[in-house]
């Protein structure tokens, strides 16, 4: 036992320190993480260096990852936003799957010499481009709120969606006995959709009460514990009635996609999500059979670049039909030409069901790894044929978390008015809240506030924070410091930060801070109510202007003196001369 421990410390301390050098290196070098984490897998895997080995176990507890990433595109499915890009999603999305997917199958099958059944599941998978490295790309170079590129992330979207659906291909088309001696298709489609019915009802009656409990109990240890739960108690149903994992932890994310608790789910699961997914990869890359790539390195080449010339034929040709530019067609064929980290796990799969030997899924594995490698070269090579990016007030609402220009932290009273006033401005705005029984109330009144802890940097980039151009805590009391401004900055640096002052001193305080603007929660309505007692006492409008702007012109100046010394206290002298009756709020 001790061994066995000595022995899982090693391999993780090899497999962490590996991958965490190989993805540096790669993101230097603008490849991306999965092609780092795929070689590190590779180098010290049983082919290179073999000081790790058992990759099959590996792979075992790194498919959670997979789990994890369907049920976070799941919970990325909220209705409203599947409806605004409802057209690029279903029909673009669609179309590209279906005709990349046919046109690769005829090219494995007629070139390649495999059958019809193994090159249906080496050809469809290659249809799928890789989400983590295309996003990331569109990121860096501005282009995720543009119109181009929501057309990518909706490409993309339904990549993700589809692998349920060719999971379920693969899964027909097996010639395991195992699988051959379990339940017929029809009862399986039965099955499938009892589960699904059976999982949205407990995400109903069970999920949504057991969140709301946790919230109310403030304890965000157990929201972890909570969601880690649901991911792998939908998981563990699924693979009970003989079906895909992966279909139950997709389902849980779509019920819980539309509930005030989404970012909070997201923010927690995410760091398993990239620990386990990189493991996945580490894994792949061990069991890459490089003797029989190198082998046949030109038919490695020859394949990648025909998987990469037919995809941008066919992304470019299915642009044109929708109305794109030649150039942005152009350019959106050549960003999705690679294949995806998904084919790795397709790959896998039709391995398992008898369709491919190990030996084909080492081979268009490395086609995978190859393509994705020519990304970043194709973009920069074609970069003066492409449309450029479009200018800044071309931009619209992107795609990323709710579209949201502004994110409001704390919807109490202080954030329903600045909530509604930007909404009735049509200000798009995204809300977040700890008070369980305040986002009850608010949903009544068709207000829709997300659970979470607006402080944590995890939880507002899931909300959308690296997009918006607001940030505006509204949080009572003095929670809010300078170093969580600065973070926030930091993280963020796009965003103009607005923060609610609790009282003087807060003000003083937070005005160190990166901060657009501090706003005293009472001034305005001590103002207002000292005007209205001037009113009531019969003087003259005129002298309670007179008497306002006088206050807050000796306001301003003691304010800056307090600032630039840093101590509330560096005016007390001038306070007590002006106004020895009173203090300093």
């Amino acid at each position: 036992m001790e061994h066995a421990g000595t022995s899982l410390l090693r391999d993780g301390f090899i497999l962490l320190g590996a991958g965490l050098g190989f993805v540096l290196l790669f993101r230097r070098l603008g490849l991306g993480a999965t092609l780092g984490f795929l070689v590190a897998g590779a180098v010290v895997g049983p082919q290179v260096l073999g000081l790790v080995g058992d990759a099959e176990s590996k792979l075992g507890i790194a498919e959670l990852g997979i789990t994890l990433l369907l049920f976070i595109v799941g919970l990325e499915l909220n209705p409203s936003r599947l409806w605004r890009l409802k057209e690029d999603i279903f029909a673009l999305g669609g179309l590209q799957v279906v005709f990349c997917g046919i046109a690769i199958t005829a090219i494995v099958a007629l070139f390649a010499g495999f059958s019809i059944p193994a090159a249906f599941a080496l050809g469809l998978p290659l249809a799928l481009s890789s989400t983590a490295q295309v996003l990331p790309m569109l990121q860096s170079a501005g282009r995720l709120r543009t119109p181009f590129g929501e057309r990518a992330f909706s490409i993309l979207l339904f990549q993700d969606l589809s692998i349920i659906p060719l999971i379920t291909i693969i899964a027909a088309m097996s010639r395991n006995p195992a699988d051959a001696a379990g339940p017929p298709g029809w009862l399986l489609v039965v099955y499938t959709f009892l589960a699904i019915a059976g999982l949205i009802a407990a995400g109903r009656f069970i999920l949504r009460p057991l969140f709301r409990l946790i919230g109310n109990m403030g304890e965000r240890e157990m929201f972890v514990f909570a969601a880690l739960f649901t991911v792998l108690a939908s998981a563990a149903v699924m693979e009970a009635l003989g079906l895909s994992t992966a279909l139950g932890a997709f389902i849980a994310g779509v019920m819980l996609a539309d509930s005030p608790y989404r970012h909070e789910l997201e923010a927690d699961v995410e760091p398993f999500r990239s620990i386990l997914l990189g493991l996945f990869f580490l894994a792949v890359g061990m069991m890459l059979n490089l003797t029989a790539i190198a082998e046949r390195p030109l038919f490695v080449m020859a394949m990648a670049a025909a998987l990469i010339a037919t995809k941008t034929l066919v992304i470019f040709l299915i642009g044109l039909a929708f109305k794109m530019t030649w150039r942005g067609a152009l350019a959106l064929g050549l960003l999705l030409s690679q294949g995806g980290e998904f084919g790795f796990v397709l790959f896998a799969q039709a391995q398992n069901a008898y369709l491919i030997a190990p030996d084909a899924a080492s081979l268009f594995g490395a086609i995978i790894t190859l393509s994705m490698a020519t990304t970043p070269f194709l973009m920069m090579a074609t970069r003066k044929f492409r449309e450029e990016p479009l200018a800044k007030n071309q931009e619209r609402d992107g795609p990323t978390a709710d579209g949201a220009n502004a994110l409001i932290v704390g919807y109490g009273r202080f954030g329903q008015t600045v909530g509604q006033m930007l909404l009735a401005q049509d200000i798009p705005v995204t809300l977040i809240d700890t008070d369980i029984e305040m986002i009850d109330i608010a949903g009544e009144f068709g207000a829709k506030v997300y659970y979470g802890d607006g402080t944590r940097l995890d939880l507002l980039r899931q909300a959308g924070a690296a997009e918006a151009e607001l940030i505006l805590f509204c949080i009572d009391g003095d929670q809010i410091t300078p170093e969580i401004l600065e973070g926030v900055h930091e993280a963020f640096p796009n965003a103009a930060i607005y923060v609610r002052a609790y009282d003087r001193r807060s003000l003083v305080k937070l005005k160190q801070g990166p901060v657009e603007f501090v706003v005293r929660e009472v001034l305005e309505s001590a103002v207002k109510m000292a005007r209205l007692a001037m009113e009531g006492l019969g003087i003259d409008r005129a002298d309670i202007d007179r008497a306002e702007d006088m206050y807050r012109a000796k306001d301003k100046e003691r304010l800056r003196i307090q600032i630039e010394s840093g101590d509330i206290r560096a005016v007390r002298e001038q306070v007590a001369r002006e106004m020895p009756w009173g203090n300093d709020r």
